[in-house]
């Protein structure tokens, strides 16, 4: 008794195996075909890719592609001729710079040596006047001293 309470209140695997097979069953039929169908319009499309766009996107690549490539070649040439007219004229630039620091070097030399030979004709005549001043305040002296005896 026990057993047939038990499988008629706790046991439900008969319940779910017809209801699992019911699923199925529908599945399969109404299901099915629809899949078949998107599976075989799906097949069709790739084998079209395949053959037909596949080939022509391939040349129209071949052909934009090495068109491409001779343009970046061209514009590569063009580029390294920019860089090497910029390098000549910074190259030139620097030169300019250079002979003008030389050139005001030398005549920043010739101006220091100008200003020591007026400088040493300043302290000549300085000292010559200086003599001379000697001399003068000297004589000046003498003269003095004959005049103070009175």
């Amino acid at each position: 008794d026990v057993g047939e309470v038990y499988s008629r209140l706790l046991d439900h695997r008969p319940v779910i195996q017809g209801e699992i097979r019911y699923f199925v069953k529908e599945f399969e039929e109404k299901r099915g075909l629809r899949e078949l169908r998107v599976l075989e319009n799906l097949k069709n499309t790739i084998f079209e890719t395949n053959e037909r766009v596949l080939p022509k996107c391939e040349q129209a690549m071949q052909a934009n592609l090495s068109e491409t490539f001779k343009r970046l070649q061209a514009a590569n040439a063009m580029i390294h001729r920019l860089q090497e007219r910029e390098c000549e004229a910074r190259k030139l630039q620097a030169d300019k710079v250079m002979a003008r620091e030389e050139k005001c070097i030398a005549h920043w030399e010739e101006f220091m040596k100008e200003q020591q030979n007026k400088r040493a004709e300043v302290d000549e005549e300085h000292r010559k006047a200086m003599e001379r001043l000697k001399e003068q305040y000297s004589d000046m002296e003498k003269e003095l001293a004959k005049y103070v005896s009175f």
